[in-house]
């Protein structure tokens, strides 16, 4: 299989490109690196995914819509694994343009780029920063 990973320098993202390159997957992944996390820890993690050869990295943000749409017309892709977003629910009362673009418009680039390229499969991780008192949370069958 051929599939994009987003966030690939991230935790997940390094976790899942190792588990695709381990089985004998073609990756292509993206992360723009921003400093919200050590940006050496995600340096360090790409140099060990770069050592594959079915590997190769792009640095760019998904919320520059040409560039996104780009690399997945560039594919095809048999999946697209999307992991980016920006972390941190603090950090979004502090910089909430930075946590839009990321989780919002980068998102919504992605799934348009998909939209146009139907055959490929979406995998969405949800942003880290989800967060609620599920026991507040009542969820009723809709009427009949």
């Amino acid at each position: 299989m051929r599939v994009l990973v987003t966030g690939a320098a991230g935790f997940i993202g390094y976790h899942v490109c190792r588990t695709l390159l381990a089985r004998g997957d073609t990756v292509v992944g993206i992360d723009n690196l921003t400093p919200y996390y050590d940006p050496q820890l995600k340096r360090d993690r790409l140099a060990q995914l770069t050592e594959h050869s079915s590997f190769k990295f792009e640095s760019f943000d998904l919320a520059e819509s040409a560039a996104t749409q780009a690399i997945i017309d560039g594919g095809p892709f048999d999946a697209i694994v999307h992991l980016a977003a920006q972390a941190g629910v603090r950090y979004s009362q502090e910089a909430p343009r930075t946590y839009v673009s990321s989780n919002v418009a980068g998102t919504l680039n992605v799934l348009e780029a998909c939209r146009h390229n139907p055959q490929q499969h979406l995998v969405f991780a949800s942003s880290s920063s989800v967060y609620g008192d599920g026991a507040s949370l009542r969820l009723r069958k809709p009427p009949m």
